[in-house]
C-alpha cells in the first residue's frame, strides 16, 4: 500500500557534472565519463533504497537532459547545428537539435544503465523515457513538416527502446509528457494516441508523467500566471482514462491543482506528487501523509502511489536525499493512520 517512487531524475554528483543545472556540462569524457555515470547510478540506487523507497530508478544519471539523452542515439538529428527555439509554448528558450532526415535508432539507447540498475537492486525498477509530444516540442523540425507525423515517428523509436527495456527486466516504463499540460487540446486529439503507440506491445506496467515542470525560474514564473486553479489536467485526463496506459503521475503538493481532478483517472494507478520540487524546504512526514489523505478522497488506496511532483535534477544532492526520506516516512505515516502495517 502506498508504494513510493520518484518521478525520474535526481541531482548529478559534483564529480559527474555541473550541479543544480537543468542542462549540466559533464566533468569527464569517453571511458572515464561512462564509469562516472555508472558510479552515479549505483550511488542513487543505494540512496533510494536507504531512504526506504519501494520503487527505484536510475535517476537519469547518464543523461544530460531527459529528452536529449534519448535523442543522442537517434539518426536523422543534427546536434552539431543547434538552434535557439522557444519550447513549452515559448515559456523559455532552449538550444535544440534539428531533425534533418528520417528518424532511426542507432542501436540501444539505455541498455547500459537499465541493465546496471536491474543487476543492483531487488526493488521494482522504473525507467523513464521522454514522450513523443514532448520530444516534438524540444526539437526543430527541418524534415517532416508535420508535428503529428513526426510524433508518431518518434513513438515508433520509443517503442523499440521500451520493449528492449522490458527485456532488460524493467518493471515500469514511464513516458514523460510535460507538454500535455501546455498543449492540452493536441494532447487529447493525438498526443495520447502517440503515447499509446510508444507503449504498444508492452506487458510490463506503463506510465505517463505529466507535471508543471522542473523547479526552475521559468517554470515558477509561468505558474504565477495560471491563476488560483490549475485545471490543465481536466482536458487530458479523460483521454488517458480511456487509454491503455496504466499509471499517471501528476503534480499535487504546493500546487493549485484541484484534487478532485484525480477522480477523472478512475481505473488508473495514480502517482500523486507529494514532494515539492520547486522549494528547498524539506517536507515533514506529516505534510506527506496529509497530502496522501487528501488524495484518498478521489483515488482508491490500492491505486495511490506517493511520488515527487517532478524530477529533482536541478536541486542540491543534500536536499534531494532529505526529500526522499520524507517521502518514505510520510507514506509510512499514512499507512499507520489508516491502521495498515507500516
Amino acid at each position: 500500500m502506498f508504494d513510493t517512487c520518484i518521478a525520474g531524475s535526481l541531482p548529478k554528483p559534483a564529480w559527474l557534472a555541473e550541479t543544480q543545472k537543468l542542462w549540466p556540462q559533464w566533468k569527464a569524457s569517453g571511458a572515464e565519463l561512462a564509469v562516472a555515470k555508472a558510479d552515479a547510478t549505483l550511488l542513487w540506487i543505494k540512496a533510494q533504497e536507504d531512504a526506504g523507497l519501494d520503487i527505484v530508478g536510475d535517476g537519469e544519471q547518464s543523461r544530460q537532459h531527459f529528452v536529449h539523452g534519448f535523442l543522442e542515439q537517434v539518426e536523422g538529428i543534427d546536434f552539431e547545428h543547434k538552434v535557439t527555439m522557444g519550447i513549452r509554448n515559448n515559456r523559455y528558450d532552449a538550444q535544440v537539435p534539428q531533425v534533418v532526415s528520417a528518424l532511426r535508432l542507432k542501436g540501444r539507447v539505455h541498455a547500459a544503465e537499465a541493465q546496471l540498475a536491474r543487476a543492483h537492486t531487488k526493488k521494482k525498477l522504473k525507467f523513464t523515457l521522454p514522450g513523443p509530444m514532448t520530444i516534438v516540442d524540444t526539437v526543430a523540425d527541418r524534415f517532416y513538416g508535420d508535428k503529428v507525423k513526426m510524433a508518431f515517428a518518434f513513438a515508433e523509436l520509443l517503442n523499440q527502446e521500451a520493449l528492449a527495456l522490458q527485456a532488460d527486466g524493467v518493471d515500469i516504463v514511464q513516458f514523460d509528457e510535460p507538454a500535455f499540460n501546455v498543449y492540452m487540446q493536441d494532447a487529447a486529439d493525438w498526443g495520447v494516441a502517440a503515447l499509446e503507440r510508444a507503449a504498444r506491445g508492452l506487458t510490463c506496467t506503463t506510465a505517463v508523467h505529466i507535471c508543471y515542470g522542473y523547479g526552475i525560474q521559468a517554470n515558477n514564473d509561468w505558474k504565477q500566471t495560471l491563476g488560483g486553479e490549475w485545471r490543465q489536467y481536466e482536458q487530458v485526463f479523460p483521454a488517458l482514462a480511456r487509454s491503455s496506459i496504466q499509471q499517471v503521475s501528476l503534480e499535487c503538493y504546493h500546487s493549485h491543482v484541484p484534487p478532485d481532478l484525480m477522480a477523472l483517472l478512475a481505473g488508473k494507478d495514480v502517482m500523486v506528487g507529494v514532494i515539492d520540487v520547486a522549494s528547498d524546504v524539506i517536507e515533514t512526514p506529516e505534510d506527506v501523509a496529509d497530502t496522501i489523505g487528501r488524495a484518498l478522497q478521489f483515488v482508491p488506496r490500492e491505486r495511490l502511489f506517493p511520488c515527487t511532483n517532478c524530477g529533482l535534477a536541478p536541486m542540491s544532492r543534500e536536499v534531494a536525499v532529505k526529500k526522499l526520506q520524507a517521502l518514505a516516512q510520510g507514506a509510512a505515516l499514512a499507512r499507520k493512520r489508516l491502521g495498515l502495517q507500516g
